[in-house]
């Protein structure tokens, strides 16, 4: 119900679980990049991502799109609902539950706001999973898109790397 709604929303350079999208496919694209003079890599993995997802945050992106109460307090429900560590249940107050189904399309909506920020700058990018990588022509703007695009992920993502 929830991947049709987004799927088109999500950038045409992220690959991490969708359909008929491919690891390889992300690779070739940043070949393309590399061909076209796009050799100045920067690297963006977020640490523990699915781990550390803020919830609120990732609600309030939902909101923007789902409006019905019912399905956010379903996918709340969700995201507290708990994991079992030694056969005792703990709660959840961030993350996303790892293994889960709805795990996957929850960090790309999540990493979707990743994807508009070098979207909007015109930059080049591709996306797998939570890992990013944004490909410039200069060591000179390879630096200022780092420190700007770090910025932009602690302040809206609520996630250092």
């Amino acid at each position: 119900m929830l991947s049709p709604i987004y799927g088109s929303q999500f950038s045409e350079t992220s690959y991490g679980f969708r359909p008929n999208r491919y690891c390889e496919m992300a690779i070739i694209k940043l070949l393309e990049y590399f061909n076209d003079g796009y050799t100045w890599i920067i690297d963006i993995d977020l640490q523990k991502f699915f781990d550390t997802v803020c919830h609120d945050k990732l609600i309030a992106i939902i909101m923007k799109t789902i409006h019905g109460g019912e399905l956010v307090s379903l996918i709340r429900k969700y995201l507290v609902s708990g994991v079992m560590e030694n056969g005792v249940i703990r709660p959840t107050k961030v993350g996303t539950p790892q293994g889960g189904n709805l795990s996957p399309l929850l960090s790309n909506v999540m990493l979707n706001e990743l994807d508009k920020e070098p979207e909007k700058r015109g930059l080049r990018f591709t996306r797998y999973a939570d890992d990013c990588i944004i490909v410039v022509q200069s060591e000179k703007v390879a630096n200022r898109v780092m420190e700007s695009i770090t910025k932009f992920i602690e302040k809206k993502l609520g996630n250092v790397f």
